[in-house]
């Protein structure tokens, strides 16, 4: 019989059903596809190129509304580019001393991005009512430049939200990318918006205004996304998958008849693991059972990554209370 310290992978030919296979119900890795290198090349080089044009005609017109844009976008090339690294990172193999591999360098990278969007916020919004404190001169704002400028980049970022529109349901990196894209092409909608008025009516006001607007837009998305990243980066159980539900499929399942030391982690923006203790009196080692609750978890939860320990008895564990991690 197992005692409560054996694994449900300790043996070579348990190793598989613990979660670790890579076939069916097994560790699935969901880093983008080799394809997608291409669309985030494209995808940073065309940002990058736009927000170079949105800084040099934003100087020349007097536009903070096209320098928030332009800090925005170069956001988005930081983003972009961290996804593409990421994505990377989550294709190399494990090693002795990384033994989960390299997936959280996409926690990692979007935690980054939300702190230097936040960064970026700051600084567009101090200029912007600073402007209009002073009052801005009538004339100084160029709406026609403003108007073409952004219009540009209204196809800039729907051409690269494009490029990502056919994998946004497979990977989380992918999807982000696509959505940030979409997002910004409408905010170029809006800057189009304020270069219109400005040219029909001299209203300079209405640039540093508008550039409020976009300030608070990144506010918004760049916070859900901060504590998104944060919640992961301290192992708070992922959104789409429901703790309730977990045990109560585990605790159903033949033969148990309790579950302790349950813990749900995610090892990277895509992939979730789980760790649990099944007390299963009499029920010895049985590789039929663990392969199918890792496949059932899988499919039912997306939880790729499952070991479990099993147990004869709950009382001749220490870890068996809840409060005890």
């Amino acid at each position: 019989m197992p005692s409560n310290h054996d694994h449900a992978h300790e043996k070579d030919s348990d190793h598989e059903h613990a979660g670790h296979n890579h076939g069916k119900g097994g560790h699935h890795h969901h880093a983008a596809p080799e394809g997608f290198d291409a669309a985030f090349a494209i995808g940073s080089a065309l940002n990058a190129v736009f927000v170079a044009g949105e800084i040099v005609f934003g100087l020349i017109a007097h536009s903070v509304a096209l320098l928030a844009d332009a800090a925005h976008n170069m956001g988005d090339v930081l983003g972009l580019l961290l996804a593409w690294w990421a994505t990377w990172l989550g294709r190399l193999r494990p090693t002795k001393s990384r033994t989960y591999g390299f997936g959280r360098s996409s926690i990692l990278a979007s935690l980054t991005n939300a702190v230097v969007l936040l960064v970026g916020v700051g600084g567009i919004t101090f200029e912007a009512i600073r402007r209009l404190w002073e009052g801005v001169p009538p004339g100084d704002v160029a709406g026609k430049t403003v108007m073409i400028v952004a219009a540009v980049g209204i196809l800039v970022n729907g051409v690269t939200a494009w490029l990502f529109a056919r994998g946004r349901k497979g990977d989380l990196n992918v999807r982000g990318a696509f959505l940030h894209m979409a997002a910004d092409a409408m905010v170029s909608v809006g800057v189009v918006a304020s270069g219109f008025v400005i040219l029909l009516t001299g209203w300079a006001w209405v640039d540093p205004v508008v550039s409020l607007l976009i300030a608070a837009l990144i506010l918004y998305s760049t916070w859900s996304l901060l504590q998104s990243s944060l919640d992961l980066a301290l192992d708070k159980v992922p959104e789409r998958v429901d703790v309730e539900e977990v045990l109560g499929y585990l605790k159903g399942l033949t033969g148990v008849t309790e579950v302790h030391d349950l813990h749900i982690w995610p090892l990277s923006t895509t992939e979730t693991a789980l760790t649990a203790h099944l007390v299963r009196p009499g029920a010895g080692t049985d590789d039929h059972f663990t392969q199918g609750v890792c496949e059932a978890l899988q499919e039912r939860f997306a939880i790729g990554h499952a070991t479990f320990q099993i147990e004869e008895m709950s009382h001749a564990c220490g870890l068996a209370p809840a409060h005890v991690v």
